[in-house]
């Protein structure tokens, strides 16, 4: 078998995928390959197909019935998504904001219990692909597909032209089973990649992580910035998120936890302009409350537990010093209750 492929081996932490909690690990090995074309399989497989961004509660429900189907027939799971997300290609005015990037999605999907992840690449060449191009060359000739899990709605193909109806038509030519995730089944769960980005934008972390069932979280690099948080005894590591595609929640103050340099952190942070100082553009800072070295150049992941409070201008730095030792008692509170 030829294949460039990552070999993962990627830990499941057993309450709905949280990555940061001291629970039983699992381990599960995925092929993840970059592109359709790098795939050589000998072995049937059961498929299902989507952008998966964020990778909710509702996407959880088909991928566990995509698994049981592949263990049920003998065959091998595989899940086909795509990068950048098609609206960034087809619709380049459209400024949208992903839940996940590349690296997080994969690494989720991987925890799944997947044997193939293939992320190909969506181009402008690749969304003109007709529909039975795409059925017959990366369905059928390429993942050797005899399952395909997919909800009612599903559309593919050049101007996305064709529906599930298609699909099992296509079935009954390529000898493939269309297992339909039904409009009842995808009520019942209420949840959706739109849902999680609105709950995300009005600050209801909260929300959001019950939708996705993990805690939403980003990752940044620590750069330099005033020093003024070290002045008020509130140092902060300031942030800089490298995919300007991924979404970050509403301005204000949360409650996090973290994982920095593979130790466990919790603080607080803020999102905002800075306006006590008169600050211009977004900054994201974090005050971790206990971890005090040098982290310049590290990368943070930042999982939101809770808004407290909305960004707010204050009349003085001993205001907002006094405002910010608020903060942390809530903060403190608020994760002692978590822990007990």
């Amino acid at each position: 078998m030829v294949i460039d492929k990552t070999r993962c081996n990627f830990a499941i932490i057993q309450d709905k995928w949280d990555l940061l909690k001291s629970k039983p690990f699992i381990f599960f090995q995925v092929e993840t390959i970059q592109g359709i074309s790098k795939l050589s399989i000998s072995k049937p497989t059961a498929v299902t197909i989507g952008t998966f961004d964020g990778v909710h509660v509702g996407h959880k429900r088909i991928l566990e019935r995509l698994i049981n189907n592949a263990k049920n027939a003998d065959m091998q799971a595989a899940v086909l998504t795509f990068f950048p997300h098609p609206r960034m290609v087809l619709q380049k005015d459209a400024d949208i904001k992903l839940l996940n990037t590349l690296e997080e999605k994969e690494r989720i999907l991987a925890q799944m219990g997947l044997d193939y992840l293939i992320v190909h690449p969506f181009t402008q060449e690749f969304s003109r692909l007709t529909a039975i191009e795409f059925v017959r060359d990366m369905l059928v000739n390429k993942l050797k597909a005899k399952s395909i899990v997919i909800g009612y709605d599903h559309r593919f193909g050049r101007n996305r032209n064709a529906s599930i109806d298609d699909l099992k038509n296509f079935g009954k030519t390529y000898d493939f089973i269309v297992d339909e995730i039904s409009a009842q089944e995808v009520d019942d769960v209420s949840v959706s990649s739109t849902k999680i980005r609105k709950a995300l934008l009005s600050g209801d972390v909260e929300t959001a992580r019950r939708y996705l069932g993990y805690t939403y979280m980003l990752s940044g690099i620590v750069v330099k910035g005033k020093g003024l948080g070290k002045t008020l005894g509130f140092p902060t590591a300031n942030l800089r998120i490298p995919q300007s595609y991924k979404l970050v929640p509403q301005n204000g103050v949360y409650i996090v936890r973290c994982l920095v340099n593979g130790e466990k952190a919790t603080g607080i942070m803020n999102i905002g302009t800075n306006p006590t100082v008169a600050g211009k553009g977004q900054h994201l800072e974090v005050h971790l409350f206990n971890i005090s070295q040098d982290l310049y150049d590290t990368e943070v992941q930042v999982q939101f537990l809770k808004k407290i409070r909305e960004e707010q201008k204050f009349a003085s730095l001993q205001d907002l010093t006094e405002q910010l030792q608020k903060d942390k008692a809530v903060a403190m509170e608020y994760l002692n209750n978590e822990n007990n």
